[in-house]
This record gives structure tokens, C-alpha cells and sequence, in this order.
């Protein structure tokens, strides 16, 4: 059981294609996950639970949930069936006293925010994951708060994640730009790294930039980004790009840690293929 302090992150995903694909993404993921000490657990907030309440995952085997349509059908075939840790609901809820996290032992599981960054980054299914839903109700700062209250998980070795996008605008996609983001999309993107690089407590101010409604429409995919903003705000250290890039011109794909493995360790392996070598599929719901 691992006892000393667990690293937190961001994760851009993306496509769902990415949970079948090996790119320069995926393979920093894998690469993250192989450098960091295995945690007790993993604590992951995705952009595709995203509910007017907020939950924890509360049962011993959660369920693999596919959340979209209009893919290949090996994506729906994915199973990633790691345990749960039901008693880790009750450290969540303590953490985050006096705000209230309900218990849910049957309603979610895992959605693909989670389990397409997981299958690569800790691909033996073996470390029990637990997923805090978004609450849709709460400003950002809340959500900024509650993720410094969260940091204190990292003692008892547990990984906090955040599993969205930073710029994500599914109507604005242009399946041409593969691995380009559009000039709004960029400007957006660096203004978001320079505040998580330098003052991470000031990222959820983003959500009051002229451009967040263009590069986030609906905010669930950004969040995930500010919790782990609120961690790295509550450890007194700016967060660190573990990789930056763009997808289809309106998605971000830049990933963050705190305290994690040295960035140099997580580069481009050599020989992966471009990134989205398969195309993003219908969904709207990426």
C-alpha cells in the first residue's frame, strides 16, 4: 500500500478513439502511469459524470459505462474492470466537510472520461478507482475549493485525476485540422497553461474569459481541469505540462501534473503514429 504522497493530473482525452489508438497522447499517459508509485487507489473526476449533486462511486465492482454513440464497435466492447474502494467514499466525504458528498452504490461506475485515459495509463485493471461526480449546480471557486480539500488524499495514497479538456467544442470540430487547434482555440489554451504554470489558484477565473463560452459551450469538460488546479493551489506549487497539443481545431489535448515524474520521462515515444489516425466518430458526447 503505498503511504507516501501521491502526484494529481489532468488528463486532455479527447476522442473515445484514443482508448483503441497509440499516439504521442496515449503514450504519455501510459508513461505517466508507469512513473508514478502505484497508489492505493485512484480518485477521478470526469467530465461525463457531470449531475446537479455530488456523488462518489461507492460500490465493489464498478460497471463499464459506454456514454456515447456512433463508434466502431470494438469501443463498446472495452471492459475496464477495476474494483472499487467503497470505504474510500467515507475519506472523500470527511475531506470535503462541511460540503456533502452522497454515496452512490448502483446508479454510475466507470464513463469514458475515466476508463479511456485508465486502460492505458494502469492497463492491469488492478487499483480500485472511484469517480466524484460534477457538480452542475456549483460556480467554478466552489469547485476550485473542493479540489484543495481533496489534496489531502494524496497522503493516504490515493491518485486524484481530472479527465476533461481544456478547450473542448464538439460544434467547432474540423476533422481536416487532425492535430492542429484553431487560432481562438490556441490563445485560449496558453492563457490557461501560463495561470495553471504560475498562479493555479486563479484558474477557475477563466470561466469569466470572453472566450470561455467559445471554447467551452458547456463547462463539464474545463472542470476537471480546475480541480486539479485547486490541488496544486492547496500543495503551494504550480502545476507542470506533462503534454500540450491540440485535436480536430477545437480540442485541447494538454495534460497537467503536480508533484508528478519528471516531464523528460514523458515524452513522445519513438515510432507512435500520428495522432488520430482513426477518426473521432458521431458523438456528441466526447
Amino acid at each position: 500500500m503505498a503511504t507516501s504522497r501521491m502526484p494529481a493530473a489532468f488528463i486532455g482525452h479527447g476522442s473515445p478513439m484514443n482508448t483503441l489508438e497509440r499516439n504521442r497522447y496515449t503514450d504519455a499517459w501510459r508513461a505517466f502511469g508507469a512513473a508514478v508509485p502505484r497508489p492505493r487507489a485512484i480518485l477521478m473526476v470526469s467530465a461525463h459524470w457531470f449531475v446537479n449533486a455530488t456523488a462518489v462511486t461507492a460500490m465493489p465492482r464498478p460497471r463499464t459505462i459506454h456514454d456515447f454513440y456512433g463508434f466502431p464497435q470494438a469501443l463498446f466492447d472495452v471492459r475496464y474492470p477495476a474494483p472499487g474502494l467503497p470505504e474510500l467514499a467515507e475519506e472523500v466525504a470527511d475531506a470535503v466537510q462541511p460540503d456533502y458528498v452522497g454515496a452512490d452504490t448502483e446508479s454510475w461506475g466507470l464513463d469514458h472520461g475515466t476508463w479511456s485515459v485508465l486502460v492505458h495509463a494502469f492497463p492491469d485493471a488492478d487499483i480500485p478507482v472511484v469517480q466524484l461526480s460534477i457538480n452542475a449546480a456549483e460556480p467554478a471557486d466552489w469547485h476550485l475549493a473542493l479540489g484543495a480539500k481533496l489534496a489531502a488524499l494524496r497522503e493516504r495514497g490515493v491518485l486524484v485525476m481530472g479527465s476533461g479538456n481544456v478547450v473542448h467544442n464538439l460544434r467547432a470540430m474540423d476533422r481536416r485540422a487532425i492535430d492542429t487547434g484553431f487560432d481562438w482555440a490556441r490563445r485560449f489554451n496558453e492563457k490557461a497553461i501560463d495561470l495553471a504554470t504560475s498562479r493555479p489558484g486563479d484558474v477557475a477565473s477563466l470561466t469569466t474569459d470572453a472566450a470561455f463560452l467559445q471554447v467551452a459551450p458547456t463547462p463539464e469538460h474545463f472542470l476537471p481541469f480546475v480541480y486539479i488546479a485547486g490541488v496544486s493551489a492547496q500543495a503551494g506549487r504550480p502545476l507542470e505540462v506533462l503534454i500540450d497539443g491540440y485535436a480536430y481545431g477545437s480540442l485541447s489535448m494538454t495534460c497537467f501534473t503536480v508533484d508528478g515524474p519528471p516531464t523528460a520521462a514523458l515524452g513522445d515515444e519513438e515510432g507512435a503514429p500520428p495522432v488520430g489516425s482513426t477518426a473521432p466518430g458521431e458523438s456528441t458526447n466526447m
